[in-house]
Formats: C-alpha cells, sequence, structure tokens
C-alpha cells in the first residue's frame, strides 16, 4: 500500500497540474471562456503599465501574458504526467510565477479578492515541495537511534556486571 506522503504527493501533483493547465489555457485562448481571457488581457496590460522597465527591454503584455500562460502549462503538463524529479523544477517554476504574480497584484493595487487564488496556490505549491523533498529514510533513523538506545542499554548492564 502506498504511503500518506506518497498519496498526498500524488493528489496535490495532479490537482496543482490541471488548475495550472486550465489558468495558462485561459491566459493563452479564449475558446475555454471569452469573458476570462479578456479579463486577463486587461489585467496583464495594467502589469505592463505598472512596469515600464518591462516595455523598456522589450517585453509587451502580450508577450508577459504569452510567457507566464506557456509557463503554467508546461509545469502543469509535467506536475500532472510527469514523473520524478522534473516535477519539483516544475513546481519551483510554478512558484516562481505564482511570486511574480502576487508581486503584479500587489503593484497595482488590487484587492485581496483579486489575488487570493495566488496566495492559495502558491501556499499549495510550497507544501507539495516540501513534502517531496522530505528525506524518505526518516523511519529508518528512527529505528537505528532504537537500535543505539538498546545497544547503550545492554553496554551499561555488562559494565555494572
Amino acid at each position: 500500500m502506498a504511503s500518506p506522503r506518497t498519496i498526498t504527493i500524488v493528489a496535490l501533483s495532479i490537482a496543482l497540474g490541471l488548475f495550472f493547465v486550465f489558468m495558462g489555457t485561459i491566459k493563452l485562448t479564449p475558446r475555454l471562456s471569452k469573458d476570462a481571457y479578456s479579463e486577463m488581457k486587461r489585467a496583464y496590460k495594467s502589469y505592463a503599465k505598472a512596469l515600464p522597465g518591462l516595455k523598456k527591454i522589450g517585453i509587451s503584455s502580450v508577450l508577459l501574458r504569452k510567457v507566464i500562460g506557456s509557463l503554467e502549462v508546461g509545469c502543469g503538463v509535467v506536475l500532472t504526467l510527469v514523473p520524478g524529479r522534473p516535477k519539483d523544477v516544475a513546481n519551483f517554476l510554478l512558484l516562481l510565477v505564482m511570486l511574480a504574480v502576487l508581486f503584479f497584484h500587489q503593484l497595482v493595487g488590487d484587492p485581496l479578492k483579486r489575488y487570493a487564488h495566488a496566495l492559495v496556490f502558491g501556499i499549495l505549491l510550497t507544501c507539495r515541495l516540501l513534502i517531496a523533498r522530505q528525506s524518505d529514510d526518516r523511519p529508518e533513523r528512527e529505528d537505528s537511534r532504537e537500535e543505539q538506545h538498546v545497544n547503550d542499554q545492554e553496554k551499561n548492564k555488562v559494565k555494572q556486571s
């Protein structure tokens, strides 16, 4: 039977992966929701206006939206389908994207309800990454500590005799 840690990682990976595929697709195309797509376009225009340095280096609001949307879709697919270490890399990249999104929302003065999802999913990404990076040998360490304790007790018995 799979450990609770494994079940948690798999569940978080699939849920987060699907969420980011969905959100990234909304940023890239109006096929899923025309209203959400137009709202994303409007939001990224305000982000680009708030950061004039982006325009100076040639990053328009369209390019910014497409890069972030593509990162979300790509990392979401990796989180959902690809096994192993690439999931942790995708998780970390998405965490950086969430931090950037939180920065953008703060920069333009959005209310909390506009960026609460980014906070929640940033926390979930952090939890997934922390759980995934936990050492698998923790129970072995506890076993070795118990063995060490038993050995110490036996040594004490020998010394007392």
